[in-house]
């Protein structure tokens, strides 16, 4: 159970780290791109290799279509109700030129997408299973841009430094909270259960990949991105297979 919140707060570390990165050292935008288009492909393969692909293997199709596709439903509708306040701009660096309400939909935005994939760092040590280092990668390499790109926003918006990392350390916390839960509120349930909520979590990861990494990794990174994005997921392909 420890472990699942050791790994949990490892990849939640990455945005911390991310800050830490872009406020003591100068990085350009392109940059920041082609690490998120690295992470895009992580997180594609990761979802694809263990989460969706394990549910089929684990219950059918059935079970991981109502996860998958109610996943990627759910974190949509909540996607869209943060936008409304700022909360699309949390991959984003150029600022929302607003205080206080946006700062609030970055972190909440932050928080939802840290959720599901912390979650499943703790589903797949159930059973005593060795944990998905492929998943605990992917997640690591999509946060570190994360935490890039948000800090630079959110210290336009006007955001302290102290701020910024309070907010980033309360992501960790969560990170590692949300791995836990995973094991802890999963480990008895049946095989479909489990199945429906790997799929759920690998559809809301694939919907926030789509709608907010995607389109700021092209944005800053140009169409070198695709390529990148490519050696993500064949990265994740071999890590699965080691």
């Amino acid at each position: 159970m420890w472990s699942a919140v050791l790994w949990g707060g490892v990849a939640g570390s990455a945005s911390l780290l991310g800050a830490l990165a872009v406020i003591f050292f100068p990085i350009k935008k392109k940059i920041i791109g082609y690490i998120m288009a690295l992470g895009t492909g992580a997180l594609i393969g990761a979802t694809t290799y263990e989460l969706l692909g394990g549910a089929v293997e684990q219950a059918g199709f059935k079970e991981a279509a109502i996860g998958f596709l109610g996943g990627a439903l759910i974190f949509t509708i909540f996607d869209y109700l943060i936008s409304k306040y700022g909360g699309h701009k949390r991959k984003q660096s150029e600022g929302s030129g607003e205080q206080g309400g946006s700062g609030l939909a970055i972190f909440i935005g932050t928080v939802m997408d840290a959720i599901p994939e912390s979650a499943m760092i703790g589903v797949s040590l159930i059973g005593g299973h060795s944990i998905g280092m492929s998943l605990v990668i992917a997640i690591f390499i999509s946060n570190f841009p994360e935490g890039l790109s948000s800090t630079v926003g959110l210290e336009k918006d006007g955001y302290s430094r102290v701020r910024i990392f309070t907010m980033w350390i309360v992501v960790i916390l969560f990170s590692a909270l949300s791995s836990l839960a995973g094991i802890a509120l999963l480990g008895d349930a049946s095989n479909s259960v489990k199945a429906i909520i790997s799929a759920f979590a690998g559809g809301g990861i694939i919907a926030m990949v789509a709608s907010t990494m995607m389109p700021e990794a092209y944005k800053e990174g140009g169409p070198a991105v695709g390529f990148i994005t490519a050696v993500g997921i064949f990265i994740t392909l071999i890590l699965s297979h080691i």
